[in-house]
């Protein structure tokens, strides 16, 4: 019997939403604490992210930017993998979705990562769980380095 999963970052950031939005749909801010890129962000645009290979998988995320309401949501999907692998790099149709909240003293952030069916997306499941959670500090490092808004 299959079982849908999810993983949830969530993480307080002590910067204006549109800061850490502009992070979160900036190309080249992107590639520094995610992946390299052809992001954009507008409803209906298809990209990718490039990773490691493996296996038969070309390492190849394919997206497409379902919602997009600057600066509170964004969400796409992430489709990526080979159905001649076995655990991690088999086949991953999911969605990502961050929301942005404005909160007194910053924002809060919250990440879900939905549609790791069990047990055929276990292993990617259990090493993307951590992943994502150094992967939004990161996000918040490049936030930090960004100018304020004006």
């Amino acid at each position: 019997m299959s079982e849908m999963r999810s993983i949830v970052v969530e993480r307080m950031m002590p910067y204006e939403p549109e800061r850490v939005w502009r992070v979160l749909t900036d190309k080249a801010a992107l590639q520094q604490w995610l992946m390299p890129n052809n992001f954009v962000a507008e409803v209906g645009h298809r990209f990718t992210f490039k990773t490691k290979p493996m296996g038969d998988w070309d390492g190849t995320v394919f997206c497409h930017v379902i919602a997009c309401e600057p600066p509170h949501l964004l969400s796409y999907t992430w489709t990526g993998g080979s159905e001649k692998n076995e655990g991690y790099g088999s086949i991953l149709n999911s969605t990502v979705t961050w929301t942005l909240v404005s909160v007194t003293g910053g924002t809060r952030l919250r990440m879900e990562h939905a549609g790791f069916v069990s047990p055929d997306n276990d292993f990617a499941y259990n090493a993307m769980n951590s992943g994502w959670s150094r992967i939004v500090e990161r996000l918040e490092t490049v936030v930090a380095g960004q100018p304020a808004p004006v």
